[in-house]
């Protein structure tokens, strides 16, 4: 049967409703948040898995298009694979809601949230791990919940709940918080440079908002809860548990406290197999029962050596940060290059500059006129970068998850198109891996940048925290390694500048944490990250004052938007032209902005000079290397610039008589020519006659250099001929544009340039044509 319960919250109505839609699964919840509808199904496996050593959750987040009014963009015209917004939207949801699930459950459980209607004000993923949490908590499904999630700005110094989309671009933090009774599960956050102080006041604010969420889904269970299945537990065979108890803890302690991962491994696998070869033959299909006994004693070793003995594993002391080093300029081709490596952890960041336009990445997703992205970070974790042996397959959601909070920390100090009209790609290639990651894709990707010139705004690093509690007592790690994110309670990644935190991201399992352990973390988090950016500053301290010599140079400058299609030209003609011929990149925008990008200088200065020409206009007294285009009885026809024609009358010549414009020119040769007039429609005389004075100034001119030594070897062939010009006695009227043959009473035609000349027959009429072949 249908219900709908309502909740307000922060001015804003939340409402959940059971019973109308997918009633086969074990709980569906349709949540609305203002005009954003999106349904969220779970369902439990009916048999459990066999065999493994994790519990088998999948939640998926599904981005239907209509939700937004649109229709899927390629051939197929349906949704394929999910976007990254989706990916990380359903990552979102896992992280709030796998650790409250019972770590020895193997049935599989799978969520789904649905996106079926977004009004662009009310986010979607927030609503769907509320709804996740409503609809986990009325199912039958074992799992210690409620949760609940909100969305925290800062817009105007004034902390706001769940802020409309619209707001955002206002606000100095974009902080996601999900969280249960016991304290927070997920943070997800980015930032511009926010104090840790209003960090802290932020999850004080998101725990009180997410007390609220819970009380409500409290009161919606009692009314129509499901008593939760009882699965069986996990079988325990006391034997075996007794003798590694007895006979390894002793050599387990001792290997944890190998400083290195890989003999660390070694030393475990070995205790383990001890145990297989001890019970082969009493429990000989016991190996993976052994394993996991194995790995809850690691466990208790690692939280002892911490909490106890107040040791690390390699060593350090609870704030020290592993070795680094930084190098720049590893790759000679590259942009930009840069590795960094912190004890066994190593990136490799490299980034490459591309143009607007055409290699920024066009974000299809639910959100409308979502504009392009300049700046992108992909993070690549191959295998043996822990000495693993598999397939290499495309990005998984870790690898997606990891790269979106390395762009976020970075995305705060990235340049404004209007000082930097760039596309950056940045990668992150992970060569060797032991904690942290992620943040070391921060550090490899600041320093990268800034040696390709890049003009971020300041140097940002990443640091990972770690936690472990147990018994009132707390101990916080800073630079936490694989070992101690595994069997520890809290992953906290920090990254920022100087001035204050651009990212933040922390996955929760040791239930409550104060604003004591909030704010400790943090001020040990900023002193962590203080060494390392000190450590950068040593290697590059800023970006350096000019690109790369490999990076393509990118003018940009704006023309009239009326001129676009001269630029453009019939079906692409022209622009394609000018990529053939300069080998460069163009980019033109509706509202005349042009974007040109080259492999050098030369080439651009060349694609620019050609474009400009395309849309500018002659002035009178401009000198040009013109082409020679067509010839009349008259004079010739002169293209200046592209597009643009200019006649020379014949007596326009040369100070000497000129029989014939034949005698003279042949079609494509180069003419220095100057403008003579523009008349009132807009038609372009030319001369050459008033350049021929003025041949040795001209030759000073690298444009006109060359030409120069042509002309005056032509006049030097026209010499031969008695000076006045190509004018007739009578006043040669005849061959000019637009006058009135004396002895023949005809009125010419003047040709209008350009395209529109409709041959040469205009020029020539036929009667004329007839009386000169006459004569």
């Amino acid at each position: 049967m249908k219900k709908i319960y309502e909740l307000d919250f922060y001015g804003k109505k939340l409402s959940f409703e059971v019973g109308r839609m997918a009633k086969q699964a074990n709980a569906a919840v349709l949540a609305r948040h203002g005009d954003t509808v999106i349904l969220v199904t779970t369902v439990l496996a009916e048999k459990a898995r066999e065999g493994l050593d994790f519990f088998p959750l999948l939640v998926d987040y599904e981005e239907r298009y209509y939700a937004a009014g649109k229709v899927p963009g390629g051939f197929i015209k349906r949704e394929g694979r999910p976007s990254e917004s989706a990916i990380l939207s359903g990552r979102m949801i896992d992280r709030s809601i796998r650790s409250l699930f019972p770590e020895w459950m193997r049935h599989d459980v799978h969520v789904v949230a649905t996106v079926m209607s977004v009004d662009q004000k009310n986010p979607a993923n927030i609503l769907g791990i509320n709804g996740a949490s409503l609809a986990l908590a009325i199912s039958d499904i074992p799992w210690n919940g409620p949760i609940g999630a909100v969305r925290i700005g800062c817009i105007d110094g004034k902390l706001v709940v769940n802020p409309d989309e619209k707001d955002l671009p206002n606000s100095t933090l974009d902080l996601t918080v999900a969280g249960h009774r016991g304290g927070i599960t997920m943070v997800e956050a980015g930032a511009k440079e926010v104090s840790e102080d209003l960090l802290v006041d932020a999850m004080e604010l998101a725990n009180e908002a997410i007390g609220k969420i819970m009380d409500f889904i409290d009161e919606v269970v009692a009314e129509i809860g499901k008593p939760k299945a009882q699965l069986p537990a996990p079988e325990v065979i006391e034997e075996i548990d007794n003798w590694m108890r007895d006979n390894l803890t002793d050599e387990i302690y001792a290997a944890v406290q190998i400083n290195q991962k890989q003999p660390r491994g070694a030393a475990i696998a070995a205790a383990q197999q001890k145990a297989e070869d001890f019970f082969a033959e009493s429990y000989p299909d016991s190996s993976k029962y052994i394993a996991s006994v194995m790995d809850e004693m690691v466990k208790k070793a690692v939280r002892r050596l911490l909490l106890v003995d107040k040791k690390r594993a390699d060593g350090r002391a609870m704030d020290e940060l592993r070795p680094i080093t930084c190098e720049v300029d590893i790759l000679p081709m590259t942009h930009g290059s840069a590795l960094f490596t912190r004890g066994e952890t190593q990136s490799l960041g490299v980034t490459t500059l591309g143009m607007m336009g055409t290699d920024d990445q066009v974000m299809d997703g639910l959100k409308l006129d979502e504009p392009s992205k300049r700046f992108i970070l992909h993070y690549n974790f191959p295998p043996y970068s822990v000495g693993e042996v598999r397939p290499m397959r495309g990005p998984g959601r870790r690898e997606i998850g990891h790269g979106a909070l390395a762009e976020r920390a970075l995305r705060a100090v990235f340049p404004e198109e209007e000082s930097f009209p760039y596309v950056v790609r940045q990668v992150s290639d992970i060569l060797e891996s032991n904690g942290s990651s992620s943040m070391a894709s921060v550090c490899s990707g600041s320093l990268a940048m800034m040696a390709a010139g890049v003009p971020i705004k300041k140097a940002v690093a990443g640091i990972a925290m770690g936690l472990i509690a147990d018994n009132g007592q707390v101990c916080i790690l800073t630079d936490i390694q694989g070992l101690e994110d595994h069997y520890g309670d809290m992953d906290f990644k920090v990254a920022g500048t100087r001035d204050g935190v651009t990212a933040l991201q922390m996955d929760n399992k040791a239930g409550g944490i104060t604003r004591e352990i909030l704010t400790q973390a943090l001020a040990q988090a900023k002193k962590g990250r203080y060494q390392i950016l000190d450590i950068m500053d040593a290697v590059i301290s800023e970006p350096r004052p000019e690109l790369s010599p490999t990076a393509p140079k990118i003018v940009t400058f704006s023309i009239d938007p009326e001129k676009i299609r001269d630029v453009i030209g019939s079906g692409g003609k022209t622009i394609r032209g000018i990529v053939q011929q300069t080998g460069a990149k163009i980019d033109v925008e509706d509202s005349g902005k042009v974007s040109v990008a080259a492999v050098n200088e030369d080439a651009a200065a060349m694609a620019v000079k050609i474009i400009k020409d395309l849309v500018r206009e002659v002035e009178p007294g401009e000198t040009f290397v013109g082409t020679v285009t067509r010839m009349l009885t008259f004079g010739v026809f002169i293209e200046v610039l592209p597009g643009k024609e200019g006649l020379l009358h014949v007596s326009e010549i040369s100070n000497y008589r000129v029989p014939s414009v034949e005698d003279a020119f042949e079609i494509g040769d180069k003419v220095l020519v100057s403008v003579k007039e523009i008349d009132d429609m807009h038609r372009v005389n030319l001369t050459r006659k008033k350049l021929l004075d003025k041949l040795d100034e001209l030759a000073q001119e690298p444009e006109f250099s060359e030409q120069v030594l042509v002309e005056k070897a032509r006049e030097e062939r026209y010499s031969q001929f008695p000076k006045g010009g190509g004018e007739r006695r009578d006043g040669g009227r005849d061959r000019d544009r637009g006058g009135r043959d004396r002895d023949r009473g005809e009125r010419h035609e003047r040709p209008r340039g350009g395209d529109d000349f409709e041959g040469e027959k205009q020029h020539r009429p036929a009667r004329r044509f007839e009386r000169e072949r006459k004569n």
